[in-house]
């Protein structure tokens, strides 16, 4: 009877550990399956005729579920390796966000983008020159995007001394004391609901988006040729603001 017992217990644990191995196993190859899917590189690069087919509504809409994205942190797995030699054929960007210089703005990867995707122009508080314009006019007109975006964001810095009035010509930065001297009149045109500090986050938040708008509406007035495209509806010309502490990209 003992060794009966003794048979049924030792049957009994063996049972088990065939069970436990199983499952094991099993959970191991959906692991491994899984991060397979997960990993699994995209490397398609924008063709000359996907570019053509996408209106500009078609191309924000895409930014946005590409900043969905990011917000949700489900970034695309790209494979840039083989999207550079892709690239080499030829480039098609389908739009050209100017940006802030600010290193926590990563353009590419807000919107969830590759390589050969989008042409990125950056200055301290996204504002236009001649050069950035010039630039914008042969993404579109000769490049064929159908985009441009002006994308301020949140805790700038360049705004914060504009409405603080930092005077940097005294530290013999001229060059900086134009670039805030072009920031300041959205300063004037922002909502003044309080102190016109920087410490007035609302305040400062408006001027920020002010400061997207006026520079759309100034590349309107520096180049007559991308105002024409907008106006036959080849193109539009956009403002955006990223927020630093959501992720998110607000199209005004």
């Amino acid at each position: 009877m003992r060794n009966l017992i003794n048979y049924f217990g030792i049957l009994i644990v063996s049972l088990s550990v065939i069970s436990c191995n199983t499952d094991k196993k099993t959970t191991t190859q959906k692991t491994v399956v899984q991060e397979e899917v997960k990993q699994a590189p995209v490397k398609s690069i924008l063709t000359a005729e996907e570019q053509e087919n996408m209106s500009p509504d078609e191309i924000i809409g895409r930014l946005k579920k590409g900043n969905e994205n990011f917000v949700s942190n489900n970034l695309t797995q790209r494979d840039h390796s083989a999207q550079r030699r892709e690239a080499m054929i030829g480039q098609y960007p389908k739009a050209i966000v100017l940006s802030c210089v600010d290193s926590r703005v990563p353009v590419e990867d807000v919107f969830d983008l590759g390589i050969g995707d989008i042409f990125v122009a950056r200055v301290a508080g996204n504002i236009e020159n001649k050069d950035i314009v010039g630039s914008m006019e042969f993404a579109t007109a000769v490049a064929g995007s159908k985009v441009v975006i002006v994308m301020g964001h949140t805790a700038c810095g360049a705004v914060k001394h504009a409405i603080d009035n930092t005077d940097a010509a005294s530290m013999e930065m001229n060059a900086l004391q134009y670039l805030l001297d072009e920031i300041k009149p959205s300063v004037a045109l922002a909502d003044n609901n309080g102190e016109v500090s920087s410490k007035n986050i609302e305040f400062m938040n408006n001027v920020i988006y002010k400061n997207a708008l006026k520079t759309v509406e100034d590349i309107r007035i520096t180049s007559p040729k991308m105002a024409s495209l907008e106006k036959e509806g080849k193109i539009k010309i956009v403002a955006a603001v990223y927020n630093m502490t959501t992720g998110k990209v607000e199209f005004i």
